[in-house]
Formats: structure tokens, C-alpha cells, sequence
């Protein structure tokens, strides 16, 4: 029997998600297989650290600061626990939004234009119009699940929306918008990587983009696996996905979120190390167009983390 440890929670502002797919990855493990031992980020570490010569395995189940971005894994490491997903440097680059984009282009990835903003660098909205047109999204660099993200179309939205996207952490960026089809593709492997089929996202036509609302709350997006694309779209896309992992050094799974411009360009967005992970979640659902129920999944994740 495998004994496993489950790290959810944590501190960020994605607490409550990472709570509820703990949730539903704790009900899909085989209990015939795992002994599972509970802990949360934010008060259980010192536990967890105890614990560690008694667990076998770590899954993590957290997302954004303290628990995506190579911390947690740091921790881990020094723990000599193997855990699921990406190391620390992966976790790190894939989670900074400005850095990544550096990563992507210096690859070769197509990404949207952008500027980088920290809070020492305050410009007038006349400075930041002539670096970048309008629309563009203004994103905290080191934050998930579109938390602080908002649209900006008009010469007096851009102050009050650099400020608002600075409570949430002393670095942003000021993408470009392209509008158009919403797609992510997921990644499986170690050495040998299997792209999984590609997702189409589709929000309901209140929502201006993938927006938090638009991802968790039920009935606000629809999902379409495999994406109903031309064949030489969805390859490229699955391509892209698979050059964004390398680039990142990512390990075990990621998932990297793209658009489809109306000339049929592929602009990749950001990559996710640890996706959302219930059965409707958009990796799970990739994996189980290829045959891999939530359980199996689970259960190849963990043998990939032991592997590495």
C-alpha cells in the first residue's frame, strides 16, 4: 500500500479551490491501494515535515503563491519526498507570468505582446498607450485562476486597472487582448511525453474571457474535448503545448492554455503546472478523451512521481 500524502489549501487566493479538488481526488483514490494522510498548507507543514519518513508520496493539490510556484516543492525536496508534477525550477518560471512569456519567445512561442510593470514603475496611461494599444489585460504576474485579471478598453480604465491588479502582487503585466476560440492543451510523461486531446472553452457570452466566475461557477462555460478544429490547427496546437512544457523544464503534467485569432493564429497565453483536478476539470477531461478515467489518471500521476 502506498502511503500518500495529499497537500491541499494553503494561503493564496485560490484556497478554496485547491480545498474542493482535494475533495474529489481523496473520493477517487483506490483506499485499497493509498493510505492517505490529509494536510493542509496553511497550518500542517510542521505535520507534514514530521510525517515525512513515513509517506512514500506527496500528491499536491495547491494552486497559486505558496504551492505552484516551487516553494512547496522546494520543500519537498529537501524532504526527499517524491511528489507529482514539476520541480521547483519548472513550478517557479511556469507561474510568473512575465517570465514565462520571456521563456516562450526566446523558444519561439508566439505570445502576446506585453509590458512588465513593477510597483517601483508607475506610468501615465499616455506612457503605457504608446507601448501598447488598447485592449489589453492587465494580470498580477504570480497569480492563478484569472484572480486580478480584468480587460482594459478605454484611455481611463488603464490607472484604476494597474492599481487594482497591484493588490494582488508587486509585479503585472499589460498583455495584449486577442480575441477569439479559447483552447488548452494538456501534457503527460516524463521522458516520453503524450499530448492529450485539445479543449475548446466556451463561455457563455456574458463573460468577455475565461474569467474566475466563468471558470468555477456551474453551468458558465461549456467544454468541448475533443475541440471541433482543422486537423492542422489541432496539431499545432498540441504542438505548442508540447514546446511550451520543454521550454518551462516542466515534469509529469502541465496544461497550456492558448487562443485561435480569426486568421487561424495560435497565441499561447500561460501554462499550468498544477491544473484544477476534479473529474469536469479541463486536464481530466482531456485525459479521459484518451482513456484515462479520473482514478487512472490519479494513479498515473503518482507513478510518474515515483518514477522521477
Amino acid at each position: 500500500m502506498i502511503r500518500l500524502g495529499l497537500l491541499f489549501g494553503g494561503r493564496s487566493a485560490e484556497r478554496e479551490v485547491s480545498i474542493a479538488g482535494a475533495g474529489e481526488v481523496e473520493k477517487a483514490l483506490d483506499k485499497n491501494r493509498y493510505k492517505i494522510n490529509r494536510y493542509d498548507a496553511a497550518t500542517d507543514l510542521k505535520k507534514l515535515v514530521e510525517d515525512a519518513e513515513r509517506l512514500d508520496c506527496v500528491f499536491v493539490l495547491l494552486h497559486g503563491k505558496y504551492g505552484e510556484d516551487g516553494t512547496v516543492q522546494g520543500l519537498l525536496e529537501l524532504l526527499e519526498l517524491p511528489y507529482q508534477g514539476s520541480g521547483v525550477l519548472g513550478s517557479a518560471l511556469a507561474m510568473d507570468k512575465h517570465l514565462s512569456k520571456v521563456v516562450y519567445r526566446d523558444a519561439g512561442i508566439n505570445t502576446p505582446d506585453w509590458i512588465h510593470l513593477d510597483k517601483r514603475s508607475r506610468p501615465s496611461k499616455d506612457e503605457v498607450t504608446a507601448k501598447i494599444s488598447l485592449p489589453f489585460i492587465v494580470k498580477p504576474c504570480n497569480q492563478g485562476s484569472s484572480v486580478g485579471i480584468k480587460i482594459i478598453r478605454d484611455k481611463e480604465e488603464i490607472l484604476p486597472g494597474i492599481s487594482d491588479a497591484f493588490k494582488w502582487d508587486d509585479e503585472i503585466i499589460l498583455e495584449k487582448f486577442i480575441p477569439g476560440r479559447e483552447i488548452t492543451g494538456g501534457i503527460l510523461g516524463l521522458d516520453e511525453l503524450e499530448a492529450l486531446p485539445i479543449v475548446e472553452i466556451i463561455p457563455a457570452s456574458s463573460y468577455d474571457f475565461f474569467d474566475f466566475d466563468a471558470k468555477y461557477k456551474p453551468g458558465a462555460t461549456k467544454e468541448t474535448c475533443p475541440a471541433r478544429l482543422p486537423e492542422a490547427i489541432t496539431e499545432k496546437a498540441r504542438e505548442l503545448a508540447l514546446k511550451a512544457h520543454r521550454a518551462l523544464k516542466l515534469s509529469g503534467y502541465s496544461r497550456t492554455d492558448m487562443i485561435i485569432d480569426e486568421s487561424g493564429k495560435i497565441h499561447v497565453i500561460e501554462t499550468n503546472t498544477i491544473p484544477g483536478m476534479t473529474p469536469t476539470s479541463l486536464f481530466p477531461q482531456a485525459a479521459a478523451a484518451m482513456g484515462l478515467d479520473f482514478s487512472q489518471l490519479l494513479d498515473r500521476l503518482i507513478e510518474l512521481a515515483m518514477q522521477r
